[in-house]
């Protein structure tokens, strides 16, 4: 759910209010999850000022952070990048004292398990990790992620270029769980992905969306909230949560243990949880929100979405990637031997 298609990989967006004091936020964020317009609101109401840049994977975040003083005072991590950056003390413990829209969470994500208390982010939205086509050139309708190894589609077909994201796939496509710590299934897993590079168009984060309304890709794997955005003005593109299962992600608010400007990061992050705001910022990125009492408010064309609300039963077998701890080198080597085939 992460690609808001008129935006560029990385955008700085300062508004200011009339009067506006010396406040500032520096915000570091999925491309396409934090509508711009909910940024220049935000800053309208509070007089602060706002420095948003955006990042296309959790890797890119994480090195950011950890390679010393990023400058971000907020950050919007995946639920096994809280896991990563809280071990590595690069976030700070929050204060619920200072977020009292927190309560306004809906029940499934008050005590989630890599994160149990909300004690280092805040959950914002959630998602699906799945495939997506276009019917101009795909005819009948795909159910399975073998369909992204189809020759009939050579060229045509876009993998993200997303360590993790492309191992569900990868994984699951040879019938085992995302987020394997077992080196035999990873490596089966990586020996896939090269296998695919044969019908591979390329690995794309950021615009795939555009790629396949436009007919230049024929069937992409993605997010579903960047897919939906796409899906609002092209009906001939449908996404689908594979039959193996895809994944379900959950992407929320922490605070960067260097961050300089703290009060104003937990004015944001309350600011989110508002069930106004959330339900504005839902129906502009077309993601599923964590306030219940933002979904009420949402139009019926988003609520009944099945890219933006899958139904209960294709969440069964969807799988929720965790920390995978010392196996992270198991995919980081077979990554550099997906990316550096022939």
């Amino acid at each position: 759910m992460r690609n808001w298609r008129s935006l560029l990989a990385s955008v700085s967006l300062v508004a200011f209010a009339s009067g506006a004091s010396a406040a500032q936020l520096n915000i570091y964020a999925w491309s396409g999850e934090v509508p711009p317009q909910i940024v220049d609101d935000f800053s309208k109401e509070t007089g602060i000022t706002v420095t948003f840049d955006t990042y296309d994977s959790n890797e890119t975040m994480m090195a950011k952070l950890s390679a010393g003083a990023s400058g971000y005072d907020l950050i919007e991590p995946s639920q096994y990048t809280v896991q990563v950056l809280s071990k590595q003390g690069l976030l700070q413990e929050l204060d619920h004292g200072k977020i009292p829209n927190i309560g306004n969470l809906g029940s499934p994500f008050r005590n989630i398990s890599f994160d149990p208390g909300q004690k280092w982010s805040v959950p914002y939205i959630w998602g699906t990790t799945g495939f997506a086509y276009n019917k101009d050139c795909v005819k009948t309708p795909p159910t399975s992620w073998k369909a992204l190894w189809d020759p009939q589609y050579e060229g045509r077909i876009y993998m993200l270029d997303n360590m993790l994201a492309a191992y569900i796939a990868g994984l699951q496509v040879n019938g085992y769980r995302a987020g394997s710590t077992k080196p035999e299934e990873i490596e089966k897993a990586t020996q896939s992905l090269i296998d695919q590079k044969k019908v591979l168009g390329g690995y794309n984060s950021t615009n795939y969306g555009d790629l396949l309304a436009s007919g230049e890709a024929c069937i992409v794997q993605g997010w579903n909230g960047s897919i939906a955005q796409v899906m609002a003005t092209n009906p001939k593109i449908k996404y689908v949560v594979p039959d193996e299962g895809g994944s379900m992600w959950i992407d929320g608010f922490a605070i960067p243990k260097s961050a300089k400007n703290v009060e104003e990061a937990y004015k944001f992050i309350d600011y989110m949880m508002r069930p106004d705001v959330a339900a504005k910022a839902a129906n502009l990125s077309k993601s599923a929100t964590v306030i219940d009492k933002a979904k009420s408010l949402l139009p019926k064309e988003v609520v009944e979405n099945a890219a933006i609300y899958p139904p209960e039963d294709k969440l069964t077998k969807a799988d929720f990637i965790l920390d995978v701890g010392e196996a992270t080198k198991l995919y980081q080597d077979g990554w550099t031997k997906v990316k550096t085939a022939q």
